[in-house]
């Protein structure tokens, strides 16, 4: 996942919604943008950058579809338009054509984020049928061989590319998400030439995001600079050459940044996640942060978590912040960067994103991605239930 995904769909325009209690505990609150429905951790890959947390969900706490439909239901009178519904690995429910089904039903544009293995004509069909405006597709390599070794699984990349060609056939946007990193990171021309040959909308180029099992195998997927500057300097060229046939974002990578992003558009403005078992995040990664109590959908409604929740209002806006961000011009830029990097690099949430050169601790992620990216060839953690 990253912060490119509340720019996957159209922004629709709905008239605002009132808080089920007639009041929001933050003056100002805005609307949210997108829901990323984690509708499952299950996944027959076990890809080594995998944001999902390393303490994965079992099946038997998964939502139900009634309970997803009431969910969708409340992200459209909350303001939501775009539902991203992933995993995990979606397609490994058998009930996500009824669950994608509902969401349609509610009025949300629908893009299903997959890593399409199980892709069949007829599944790709009744997907149509139920509702899907968009796919995302992952790509970890631009060789079989590289899929392989990333993912963990032969045989992969010719089925993502023949998912991929599904989706075109049917007339459907089609977007492909290479994450990127010391592992691949050389072949990123050889991605943007597969994207383009396939037909895609849109590709996202995004450097890996070191949560969940990515956080574990930092030191195999830390890239080196001279990979960084060579890769950006072949996406800005592309961008150019291939303006108006493919929309190529490119996602940088924080432990080589100069300021960090407004991470999912700042905590508790546009983005909410829903975990597989119910829980509400401002965030994927989130809850890797501790002492925060985060609601769930089995007992609290999604108006309530995003206007009164004391979670969602604990980062929300710029009056938390500690110097030197308080004072800082951009802090209505970038709202301070990633709460979850602030914890993890630092051990306080609260703390100016290490990944701003304004930060006190910015030489902390400067010292980690030489060191990292250092280390040569490292041993894999793959990514499987414990």
């Amino acid at each position: 996942m990253s912060d490119a995904l509340i720019a996957d769909a159209p922004v629709l325009q709905r008239q605002a919604p009132t808080s089920s209690a007639g009041r929001s505990v933050v003056s100002g609150i805005e609307i949210p943008l997108g829901l990323l429905a984690e509708v499952t951790h299950r996944c027959p890959l076990q890809c080594l950058y995998c944001s999902n947390p390393v303490a994965l969900e079992k099946p038997a706490e998964e939502l139900s579809a009634e309970t997803w439909a009431r969910v969708f239901e409340e992200a459209a009178a909350l303001g939501i338009v775009q539902l991203h519904v992933s995993g995990g690995e979606p397609l490994a429910r058998r009930d996500i054509v009824e669950i994608v089904r509902s969401a349609s039903a509610a009025g949300l544009y629908v893009n299903l984020i997959t890593a399409a293995m199980n892709l069949t004509p007829e599944r790709a069909d009744a997907l149509v049928a139920a509702g899907v405006d968009h796919v995302q597709i992952s790509l970890q390599d631009a060789t079989r061989e590289g899929v392989a070794l990333i993912a963990k699984s032969e045989g992969a990349f010719e089925k993502k590319l023949a998912a991929a060609r599904l989706v075109t056939e049917r007339g459907l946007p089609l977007t492909i998400n290479a994450v990127v990193h010391r592992q691949n990171l050389d072949r990123v021309e050889r991605m943007i030439g597969i994207a383009e040959a396939l037909g895609a909308h849109r590709l996202e180029i995004a450097h890996t995001q070191y949560y969940g099992w990515a956080y574990l195998n930092r030191s195999a997927l830390m890239p080196e600079r001279r990979q960084v500057e060579a890769a950006t300097r072949s996406v800005t060229e592309a961008q150019e050459r291939l303006r108006g046939r493919l929309l190529i974002d490119y996602v940088a990578p924080d432990y080589y940044a100069q300021y960090p992003k407004p991470c999912m558009g700042g905590w508790g403005r546009q983005f909410i996640n829903v975990t597989p078992s119910g829980g509400v995040l401002p965030c994927h990664a989130a809850a890797s942060i501790p002492g925060i109590a985060f609601e769930n959908v089995r007992e609290r409604s999604l108006d309530w978590i995003w206007h009164e929740s004391p979670a969602f209002n604990r980062f929300r806006g710029t009056s938390w912040m500690p110097e030197p961000c308080r004072s800082c011009p951009r802090q209505d830029e970038d709202f301070g960067g990633c709460r979850c990097q602030a914890f993890l690099l630092t051990g306080d949430a609260a703390n100016a994103d290490p990944a701003c050169t304004l930060s006190p601790h910015h030489g902390r992620i400067g010292e980690l991605a030489t060191a990292f990216s250092a280390n040569g060839e490292s041993e894999f953690t793959y990514r499987r239930y414990s």
